[in-house]
């Protein structure tokens, strides 16, 4: 049996581009995510390449976690990469504008989904010496901006997450690696936006965006390395894309006095 892949998220975006990619190479997939017709359309498409399992998985519902893992065929449960991708980002709209059910889901996703999996999947690395956890985080993690409020904060929660469990594993051979992508154009903005297509394009209008495959190519390497070498991190923009200038408001009245000092 070849070594397992497990792919969360793999209906759409980084997870279908992962799953394209490690199916090039003779590993054993398995295709998680809510979207069962995308998957097996997915799976479909790949035919053959590899031995597959697609799974039904909601990682906001702990009853679908344990109902997924508890579903996986024998041959497919020693899982040798698990790839956390599930994740997703909700409105725009100010912190005192938000709607509360957003940041739920956002939390719920991008941080207890992923921990959740995690859970389920590392104590089996753990009695077997070996595995390789990547963790699809975001740039928003590192550097905020107007609207990415919560988005981001689950974001830096997985950056710091990942670094926690390479401090807990070190001394075992299991690597974990955490990529952050800038501005792709994927099903985020779609999803971002509730479903305005108009809207989601012109993010991405006069750029040339990271695609869902440049980011598979990272991951890939990530983890097709020399089971010595650890990338502990990766930060990814398209080139078209840099930090802006610390902002001003120079709208705000102000005190004399306070000018004076």
């Amino acid at each position: 049996m070849p070594k397992v892949v497990l792919i969360t998220g793999a209906s759409s975006g980084f997870g279908a581009a992962c799953a394209r990619k490690f199916a090039q190479s003779d590993y054993a997939l398995i295709l998680a995510a809510r979207r069962r017709d995308k998957l097996k359309a997915l799976a479909a498409e790949l035919g053959a390449a590899s031995p597959c399992h697609v799974g039904h998985l909601d990682v906001t519902q702990p009853d679908s976690i344990a109902d997924f893992f508890e579903s996986l065929p024998q041959d497919f449960r020693d899982i040798d990469i698990l790839i956390n991708n599930a994740g997703l980002a909700l409105g725009l709209e100010a912190a005192n504008e938000c709607d509360m059910n957003d940041w739920d889901t956002m939390v719920d996703t991008n941080i207890k989904g992923l921990i959740h999996l995690t859970r389920q999947v590392l104590p089996g690395m753990v009695a077997r010496n070996s595995g390789h956890i990547v963790n699809i985080g975001s740039v928003a993690g590192t550097w905020p901006y107007p609207g990415g409020n919560v988005y981001g904060a689950t974001k830096a929660f997985v950056q710091q997450f990942s670094r926690g469990l390479r401090a807990d594993l070190l001394g075992k051979s299991i690597r974990v690696s955490h990529i952050d992508p800038g501005a792709a154009e994927t099903e985020f903005s779609i999803v971002r936006m509730k479903g305005d297509k108009v809207k989601a394009k012109k993010v991405y209008e006069g750029t040339q965006a990271l695609t869902a495959n440049d980011i598979a190519d990272i991951v890939y390497w990530a983890t097709s390395l020399p089971s010595h070498v650890n990338i502990n991190a990766v930060e990814v923009m398209p080139t078209c894309q840099a930090w802006g200038p610390l902002a001003l408001d120079r709208t705000m009245p102000f005190s004399p006095k306070v000018r004076e000092q």
